[in-house]
C-alpha cells in the first residue's frame, strides 16, 4: 500500500517559504504551486503552504510583483514540516539578508526538513547549516559559494542535493524539481507524477541529473547555430554510421575541414559529441522505458552494453544499471 493510501486522517504538512524584497518570483511560485497541487488519495490537500517574511506584509519580488506574507515569527509558531528559503539576485550581498538571518537562526532546529531554492543557499551557508555538507545553487553562483564557504562540498551540476534533512536546489525551475521530489518522498511516486502532469511538466528530473542537458551545452557553445541541423540529424540517426566522414557528408564539408571546424566551434571532437548524444538518449530510455540494457544500447547506437556502460560511467559517474535502479520508471 502506498504512503498516500495510508495517510487517511493525516493533517496537511506545513511548508513555509521564506521571501524578502528582491526574491525571485519563480523561486517562490514554482514550489508553491507544486505543494499546493499535491493531494492525499482522498483528495484533501497534502500541504499547507505559508509565505513568510521577516516583518510580514507585502514583499516585492524581482519582477515587481508583490506577494502578501505573514510575519516569520507567526509562521513558525505551530509545527513546521519544511522551511524553504527562496533565492534572489545572483550577486546579492550578505548584508542584504543579515537581518533576516538573525531572525531565522532561532528557527533552524524546528523544521523536519530545511532547504533553499537557487541562491537561497547563500542564506543557509551564512547561517553555517551547510558546513561539511553537499549542496548546490544556481550554476553561475556555484564557484562564488565555494569560494566564500570552502567547507561546503558544492555539486555544481546537480538539479538538487539532499544532505540529511537539508535540501538545496539549483536555479529557478529546479525548485519545482526539488518540490516534486519532496512530494514523492512524503507521499509516493504517483502523487508527484500527478502534480507534474497537472503542471504540464515534460519530465520530473532526478536530483543527480546535470543542470544542463547535452543539447543545452551544445547550444551554448554553438551560439551561431552552425551545427544545429547536424545535431538534429545525429539524434534522429543514432544507430547509423556516425564516423567523421559520415558526419562531414551530412554537414556538406570535407572530413578534414569538418573535424577541425567542429573542434574549434564546439570545444570537443565529433566523436565525443556523438557519444554524449547517444548517452543522453540512453539515459532518457532508462528513465522512461522498460527495454533491456542491451536493447537500449542497440537503439542508441552503442552496439553493445559494455560500450554504453563505459560511456555512461564517464558522463554520469554510474553504470546504466545503477542509474535505472535510482531513476527508472520502475521505481514507481
Amino acid at each position: 500500500m502506498s504512503k498516500t493510501a495510508r495517510s487517511g486522517g493525516q493533517a496537511p504538512r506545513k511548508v513555509v517559504i521564506v521571501a524578502y524584497d528582491g526574491a525571485k518570483l519563480m523561486d517562490i511560485s514554482g514550489p508553491l504551486q507544486a505543494f499546493s497541487d499535491a493531494c492525499f488519495e482522498d483528495g484533501r490537500p497534502a500541504y499547507q503552504v505559508i509565505l513568510a517574511s521577516e516583518f510580514g506584509g507585502s514583499v516585492s519580488t524581482d519582477t515587481g510583483v508583490k506577494l502578501e506574507t505573514v510575519r516569520l515569527d507567526e509562521a513558525v509558531i505551530a509545527s513546521v514540516d519544511t522551511l524553504l528559503v527562496a533565492g534572489g539576485d545572483l550577486i546579492m550581498p550578505a548584508a542584504a539578508t543579515a537581518s533576516l538571518r538573525a531572525r531565522l537562526v532561532d528557527y533552524l532546529d524546528r523544521p523536519r526538513r530545511l532547504g533553499s531554492i537557487c541562491t537561497g543557499a547563500f542564506v543557509l551557508a551564512q547561517l553555517g547549516v551547510l558546513d561539511g555538507r553537499e549542496a548546490t545553487t544556481h550554476w553561475s553562483a556555484c564557484s562564488r559559494l565555494e569560494r566564500q564557504h570552502p567547507t561546503i562540498n558544492i555539486k555544481p551540476d546537480a538539479i538538487f542535493v539532499t544532505s540529511g534533512h537539508i535540501w538545496t536546489s539549483a536555479g529557478v525551475s529546479a525548485g519545482i524539481d526539488m518540490a516534486l521530489a519532496m512530494i514523492e518522498d512524503d507521499l509516493d511516486h504517483l502523487a508527484a507524477l500527478t502534480v507534474a502532469r497537472g503542471m504540464v511538466l515534460f519530465l520530473k528530473r532526478p536530483g543527480g541529473q546535470s543542470q544542463f542537458s547535452v543539447e543545452l551545452r551544445q547550444q551554448m557553445r554553438d551560439a551561431r547555430g552552425r551545427f544545429d541541423d547536424l545535431h538534429d540529424w545525429i539524434r534522429a540517426n543514432l544507430e547509423a554510421d556516425l564516423s567523421v566522414p559520415a558526419l562531414a557528408e551530412a554537414a556538406r564539408m570535407s572530413p578534414r575541414n569538418f573535424a577541425r571546424v567542429y573542434l574549434r566551434e564546439m570545444g570537443e571532437s565529433p566523436a565525443r559529441a556523438v557519444e554524449k548524444l547517444r548517452t543522453e538518449a540512453a539515459r532518457r530510455l532508462l528513465e522512461s522505458a522498460h527495454d533491456a540494457i542491451q536493447v537500449v544500447a542497440r537503439r542508441t547506437g552503442f552496439g553493445d552494453d559494455e560500450r554504453m556502460r563505459r560511456a555512461f560511467v564517464k558522463t554520469y559517474g554510474v553504470s546504466p544499471q545503477d542509474y535505472r535502479r535510482r531513476f527508472g520508471h520502475s521505481q514507481a
